[in-house]
C-alpha cells in the first residue's frame, strides 16, 4: 500500500456505552484499534455525550476543566458524591443523573412519587458559589417525577402545604401545595445563565406529559400515573399565579420529571440539543476541520438514535464539514439503516460472534479495538483502491 499522501487525520467522538465504559474510554479504545491500521495516523479523541449519563465524564476527558465533587442528596433523600466538571471561563457542567439518576437507584427501591431533586439544587448551589455565572444543565436519565420542585427547594423556594409546614418531598406532595414563597430564592439565580442540554421536548402534563411518558420507568403503576399528573398540574397552576406566566405547554417542560418546567419557569433557562451543547464545549466542530474520517458511537445503535443521540449529532457536524462517519456500537437494533439517510455513512455491531451481554460488557475495550481496525483497514483499501 503507498504511503499517504497528506497526514490521515481521524477524530474519535462516541458516547459512553453505558454499564461498560465511560466516553474517554471508549474513545480511547476505538483510537487504539485505530493506530494498530494506521501507526502514523493524527488522532483526535473528543468523547461526547447528550446531556445525560456521562455528560461530565465526557466534558472532563475533551477540556481543560476542573473535577469537582459534592455531596448531596441523592433522589430518595440519601447521600452520594457527585461530580461536576467547572471549565476555565467558569462555566459549569451539572449532570443531573450525578446526583437524582434512575442508575443510583435500585430497582427494587425506585418510587416515583416521594423522588427529589434537591440533591441537583445544591450542585447548582455548589457552582453558584464556585463563582461560576454560566451553567449548562444535563436533563436526562432522572428517577425523579417532581417538576423539578426538590431542586427549586434546595435553591431557596418555600412550598408550604394548607398549615403553613413545608411540603414532604417527592411529586405526589405537590397535591398539597397551597402557597408559593419565592423571597429566599437565591438572586444569583438572575444573574446566571442557565443553558439546559437536553432532546426532551414533551410538556409538563398530559397524555405527553412527564409522568405519563416517563413515569412507568420510575416505578409509577398507571394509578400513580395519574396522580402524579394532577399533582404536577396543581404545582403548574401555583406557579403561573405567583410569576404571571404559565410554562407547562412548553418544549421541554417534561424533561427529567420536570425539571424542564422549573427551568423554564424559574431560571428563564435556555434549551439547547444535547450533542451539540457537549460538542462546542469539547470544540468538536473546530476538530474535524480537515479530518479523513470521524468514529463515533454509542451502546446501542437504531432508530431511536435519530432523535438527537450523540452519533445524530456528530454525524450531522461532519456532514456540514464533508467528512464522512462511522459508528461503532455496542449492538445494532431495529432501524438502525434508517441512520445511512441520515449521514451516517456505515455502522458496525462490535460483536464478533456469538456471546453473553456480559461478556460483551466485559470484553467491550478490546472488542472496540478489534471493529476501529477492521473498520479503518477497510476504509483504507478503499482509499487506494480510488487513486
Amino acid at each position: 500500500m503507498r504511503k499517504q499522501a497528506t497526514p490521515l487525520k481521524i477524530v474519535i467522538a462516541p458516547d459512553s456505552f453505558k454499564e461498560s465504559l465511560s466516553a474517554p474510554e471508549v474513545a480511547a479504545a476505538l483510537a487504539r484499534g485505530v493506530k494498530r491500521a494506521a501507526p502514523t495516523a493524527q488522532v483526535i479523541c473528543v468523547p461526547m455525550a447528550d446531556g445525560g449519563e456521562g455528560t461530565v465524564q465526557a466534558v472532563l476527558g475533551a477540556t481543560q476543566s476542573e473535577c469537582r465533587s459534592n455531596w448531596v442528596q441523592n433522589a430518595l433523600g440519601q447521600p452520594i458524591e457527585a461530580q461536576w466538571a467547572l471549565l476555565p471561563d467558569q462555566t459549569a457542567v451539572i449532570e443531573m443523573a450525578c446526583a437524582a439518576g434512575l442508575e443510583h437507584i435500585a430497582p427494587t427501591q425506585r418510587d416515583a412519587l416521594r423522588a427529589t431533586t434537591y440533591g441537583v439544587g445544591e450542585l447548582i448551589q455548589h457552582a453558584l458559589d464556585s463563582g461560576s455565572r454560566h451553567i449548562v444543565l444535563g436533563l436526562g436519565g432522572s428517577a425523579t417525577n417532581d417538576a423539578g420542585a426538590g431542586m427549586l427547594s434546595a435553591l431557596g423556594l418555600v412550598l408550604l402545604d394548607a398549615n403553613h409546614l413545608p411540603l414532604a418531598a417527592g411529586g405526589a406532595a405537590l397535591a398539597a401545595l397551597a402557597r408559593i414563597d419565592s423571597s429566599r430564592l437565591d438572586p444569583r439565580l438572575k444573574q446566571t445563565k442557565i443553558t439546559i442540554a437536553s432532546d426532551v421536548n414533551n410538556p409538563l402534563c398530559g397524555p405527553r406529559g412527564a409522568s405519563a411518558i416517563f413515569g412507568p420507568q420510575k416505578g409509577a403503576n398507571p394509578e400513580q400515573v395519574q396522580s402524579l399528573d394532577q399533582a404536577l398540574s396543581h404545582f403548574a397552576d401555583l406557579c403561573a399565579q405567583h410569576l404571571g406566566h404559565d410554562c407547562r405547554a412548553l418544549p421541554g417542560a417534561g424533561a427529567a420529571g420536570g425539571v424542564g418546567f422549573a427551568a423554564h419557569a424559574w431560571m428563564q433557562a435556555t434549551f439547547r440539543p444535547g450533542a451539540a451543547v457537549i460538542a462546542e464545549i469539547g470544540g468538536l466542530e473546530r476538530a474535524i476541520q480537515g479530518a479523513s474520517l470521524v468514529l463515533t458511537g454509542e451502546g446501542r445503535m437504531d432508530s431511536q438514535t435519530l432523535l438527537g443521540k450523540t452519533p445524530m449529532g456528530v454525524a450531522q457536524l461532519a456532514q456540514r464539514a464533508g467528512v464522512p462517519t462511522i459508528a461503532i456500537a455496542g449492538s445494532l437494533g431495529p432501524g438502525y439503516q434508517e441512520l445511512y439517510r441520515a449521514g451516517i455513512h456505515a455502522a458496525f455491531s462490535v460483536v464478533s460472534g456469538p456471546m453473553t451481554l456480559n461478556e460483551a460488557c466485559t470484553n467491550v475495550a478490546s472488542l472496540l479495538e478489534d471493529r476501529a481496525e477492521d473498520v479503518l483497514r477497510l476504509w483504507l483499501a478503499a482509499q487506494e483502491s480510488r487513486r
